[in-house]
């Protein structure tokens, strides 16, 4: 039985803990009152559901995006290491950046680039 009151008293310590976080953050914030207006497009009513669908054509210029992005997240720890690797290394980040132009050729070829 004492092993239960002592749980009893730790889950009461955390309820009124949580509850007196709750008071402190709602006495000291800028506004107590909830928001009228949504933040999303800057507080305007929005005209889709965040959830809908993209047209198709913006997922090719997506895995651009994500390709230029890893891109630079391997030659970051690349510059480092070039000076002691030496050839090997160049070889090695021109043939990546190969491949990722021929990602790029592809996409620009299919038209994904166009913005109309």
């Amino acid at each position: 039985m004492a092993a239960y009151v002592s749980v009893a008293v730790i889950l009461g310590m955390a309820l009124v803990g949580i509850g007196l976080l709750y008071l402190v953050a709602r006495a000291t914030s800028v506004s107590p009152k909830p928001l009228t207006t949504t933040p999303y497009l800057s507080g305007w009513m929005p005209k889709e559901h965040a959830l809908s669908r993209f047209h198709a054509r913006w997922y090719p210029l997506t895995i651009i995006f994500l390709a230029f992005d890893v891109e630079m997240l391997f030659m970051y720890p690349w510059a480092v290491v070039v000076a002691s690797e030496g050839p090997t290394a160049i070889i090695e980040m021109f043939v990546f950046l190969g491949l990722l132009m021929v990602g790029v050729v592809w996409a620009w070829r299919e038209g994904s680039m166009r913005w109309v």
